[in-house]
């Protein structure tokens, strides 16, 4: 990473520590995040986008070694998944690990969507943070999700604590594909 980058990294870094909510890339789009674990910076990002709490958000982790550490009965063909996915995939599973994870964060059913990024500033912001980091789309809930930084609204750049300068420009700006695996290992796609 360049000096830059990694002042910018810090800096984000920084905020979430402190329980602030950034505008950062990410392997998808550009994303409002904070450190899962905290149910007050949780909140906030609900209300930023104006989203029913009802609707999860997806949580970034930086391998697959740390998975079972935040849902609770993972099972094995998820690694096969995660392993043979060619595009960003977010696996929504059964049961999250409620704490540490803040208890606003998985979907009323307990559920929660965990996506592993390999995108090199959420990747590592992931990895020095040592906790999952909410991703969800830098959009105000129902309109169209930014495609690129110069498309995210005022409201939403107002609203966070920290606004990562690295990569204004995504080199694939598109949503993961979306499954729901449950215990047994039945698998759902939601979204290609």
């Amino acid at each position: 990473m360049s000096l830059m980058n990694q002042e910018d990294l810090n800096k984000a870094l920084e905020t979430l520590k402190r329980g602030g909510i950034i505008l950062y890339p990410t392997d998808t789009v550009w994303g409002l995040g904070c450190d899962a674990t905290r149910p007050e910076a949780v909140r906030r990002i609900y209300e930023l986008k104006g989203r029913a709490d009802s609707k999860a958000l997806i949580t970034l982790i930086d391998s697959e070694s740390n998975l079972e550490r935040w849902v609770d009965g993972v099972p094995e063909v998820a690694y096969d998944l995660i392993e043979a996915a060619v595009n960003p995939l977010t696996v929504i599973y059964d049961h999250a690990s409620v704490p540490p994870l803040a208890a606003n964060l998985p979907a009323p059913d307990g559920s929660l969507a965990v996506r592993i990024t390999r995108h090199p500033f959420s990747h590592e912001l992931c990895h020095r943070l040592r906790r999952p980091l909410v991703s969800t789309s830098a959009n105000i809930s129902g309109k169209p999700t930014p495609r690129s930084f110069s498309e995210i609204e005022r409201e939403i750049i107002d609203g966070v604590d920290y606004v990562c300068t690295s990569e204004r420009t995504l080199s694939n700006p598109k949503p993961s594909t979306i499954m729901k695996l449950t215990e047994s290992g039945v698998i759902t796609i939601i979204r290609p």
